[in-house]
């Protein structure tokens, strides 16, 4: 018999879709979520379709689970026609036999381990057409998983053969609750933790007049009531003779363990550790591997001539993630109030970044990380109560200084009232 060229063309055309639908497979199962965001961050082309296939991972494998066996099975009738075509016999077994070697090799191995080398680029590349057929044949799969757990008892466990993360945590949740979808907390909480390679020290950390110390020459039952009084459960001890020179960090456990077991209760010199000091151009995914490795949880922040700026904690960086971390002992101010529609209380320590993100505004923040530092570098001196300036469409007055601090400020999108009734009066 004659070989018929058009079936095998058929044949080289379903090798070639068996491949493709591996290689996808492969960057579905094996490319997370949270890469694939990173990606869409960086406005890499196929991203967005790349994260929708990963966020719907478990419809995705569903529907190339029945699009690769739809093709292993086209490709091996294909190759028993050919066989038959060539001899009715023995040709069609050596004819299947080498589809399936060629589909073993050819359409599943190659491919996958390419996809595997290459993974990022791969996925971006065949994420699109990808993310077009699993909505096309997304209800064509859903009907044959239904027929499948129809035939499994106790089908409600999981929703196919291939379980969400919701199911693997809640194996008998109802398959109409579960979502694979992220949630806007989690699409957030992971963002952050892009932004923290970003991310110094020097903007996250507590500043250097709002650090609590005790002198190194204090009596215990000092610094017991200092510890008592904030609620810190670790605190950094100057010099003598230097508020500003950092020589350790006492431990509460080890002031009350000293409290409770020494009969004259007054030495814990011995008790101080070495301080850990860090830079304040460090950036904060380092910092927190460090102090992750080194089982500490604060360090000393000090600029380029040595000096303390600052203090850090591992707490601090994790609020970069999850948010404000509040507990028992923390009675701090809001950093932000509606006074109305208008006006907004600030607390000067509110970052500039924070504060255009909220406002939508462009304001500047080079040289300064603060509102306060912003007020500063604006004024170029110590400002004093009352005081305003507009930037980029906001009026900034200052409503409390301390010392030479700037405590909190207004901010407003229109001038105040009284400015605005002067204006009037003068022209």
């Amino acid at each position: 018999m004659t070989l018929s060229l058009p079936l095998v063309v058929t044949g080289i055309v379903l090798l070639v879709l068996t491949a493709a639908s591996a290689a996808v497979e492969t960057v579905v199962d094996r490319l997370n979520v949270v890469r694939a965001l990173r990606l869409r961050e960086e406005e890499r082309r196929g991203a967005p379709a790349l994260l929708w296939l990963t966020e719907h991972r478990a419809t995705s494998l569903s529907v190339l689970l029945a699009v690769g066996l739809t093709l292993r099975v086209a490709l091996g009738a294909v190759a028993g026609l050919v066989g038959w075509q060539l001899d009715a016999g023995p040709g069609a077994a050596v004819a299947v036999a080498v589809a399936v070697v060629a589909t073993l090799v050819l359409g599943e191995v190659a491919p996958r381990t390419v996809v595997l080398r290459h993974l990022e680029t791969a996925g971006l590349r065949l994420a699109g057409p990808a993310r077009v057929l699993v909505r096309v044949l997304d209800p064509v799969a859903r009907g044959v998983v239904t027929l499948g757990r129809a035939l499994v008892p106790r089908r409600h466990e999981v929703s196919g053969p291939y379980a969400t993360d919701d199911e693997l945590r809640q194996l008998d949740a109802d398959e109409e609750e579960q979502d694979d979808e992220l949630e806007p907390e989690e699409r957030a909480m992971i963002r952050s933790i892009f932004e923290l390679a970003d991310t110094i020290v020097r903007e996250i950390m507590v500043p250097r007049p709002d650090m609590v110390l005790v002198a190194e020459d204090a009596a215990l039952h000092d610094v017991v009531q200092v510890v008592l009084e904030r609620g810190y459960s670790r605190v950094p001890v100057h010099a003598a003779d230097d508020v500003d020179t950092v020589v350790g960090v006492v431990y509460a456990k080890d002031l009350l363990r000293r409290v409770a077991t020494e009969q004259r209760r007054e030495r814990w010199g011995d008790l101080v550790r070495r301080p850990t000091f860090v830079p304040e151009t460090k950036r904060c995914d380092e910092l927190l591997r460090e102090l992750q490795e080194a089982t500490v949880h604060l360090a000393i922040v000090v600029d380029e001539y040595g000096e303390t700026v600052g203090l850090v904690t591992i707490e601090d960086i994790l609020e970069e993630i999850v948010g404000e971390i509040v507990d028992e002992h923390d009675h701090e101010e809001p950093l932000v109030e509606l006074l109305d529609d208008e006006v907004l209380r600030v607390d000067a320590r509110l970052g500039v970044d924070d504060l255009n993100e909220l406002l939508d505004a462009a304001l500047p923040e080079e040289g300064w990380d603060s509102v306060g530092g912003l007020v500063f570098g604006t004024l170029g001196r110590v400002p004093v109560e009352g005081e305003q300036l507009e930037l980029e469409g906001l009026c900034i007055t200052v409503e409390r200084v301390q010392g030479r601090r700037v405590g909190k400020v207004l901010v407003a999108r229109r001038p105040p009232v009284e400015d605005e009734a002067a204006e009037s009066v003068g022209s």
